[in-house]
């Protein structure tokens, strides 16, 4: 099974806001058109055993963009208490079963992955890895990664795509002016 949603920005709160994909460019399009897409979104990344129904998609897209505000330096009063409100929300609760294995259980799934990923973002812009947090250098990307790497020089959220995509580029115009 391939998963829906990218992940690897090296972050919970990162791989969220990535579901506005190509923000900021002529390409940027939706990833939660409805409130089934974002229960899909938490089965792919959330602690749950069982398949998350979502009444609603507004109050994830309304965390979503307080948290790119948020990591891109413009918090006004307004996304500091959405993001607070989130993060005030009850987490999943860990079990133990019969068999030994451990469940997230929680009575509202939606509500917990919020307060997952609110928490997660409030812990991220308060951390030293803050400072390694990129943007994809990808000219139609936008992406917002953490730069894991060694030297702190990553360039691209995906090597796989913007690399190899900003690569294939250079090459091209090299090959061009020759």
């Amino acid at each position: 099974m391939t998963d829906r949603f990218r992940s690897g920005a090296g972050r919970l709160c990162l791989d969220f806001i990535r579901t506005l994909r190509y923000r900021g460019t002529p390409s940027e399009s939706e990833e939660f058109p409805d409130a089934a897409a974002w229960g899909a979104w938490i089965d792919q990344f959330g602690p749950f055993p069982a398949p998350a129904q979502p009444a609603s998609v507004d109050e994830a897209r309304a965390l979503r963009e307080a948290v790119h505000s948020l990591l891109t330096g413009e918090v006004r009063d307004p996304v500091r208490r959405r993001l607070n409100r989130f993060a005030a929300l009850p987490v999943p609760a860990p079990s133990l079963t019969s068999s030994g294995e451990l469940r997230w259980q929680a009575s509202d799934p939606a509500s917990a992955m919020l307060a997952l990923l609110a928490r997660d973002a409030l812990d991220l812009v308060t951390s030293p890895e803050f400072g390694r947090v990129r943007r994809c250098a990808g000219p139609r990307c936008g992406a917002l990664f953490l730069d894991t790497s060694r030297p702190g020089t990553r360039r691209w959220c995906s090597m796989e795509i913007c690399g190899n995509q900003a690569k294939k580029s250079t090459y091209r115009a090299k090959a061009t002016a020759s």
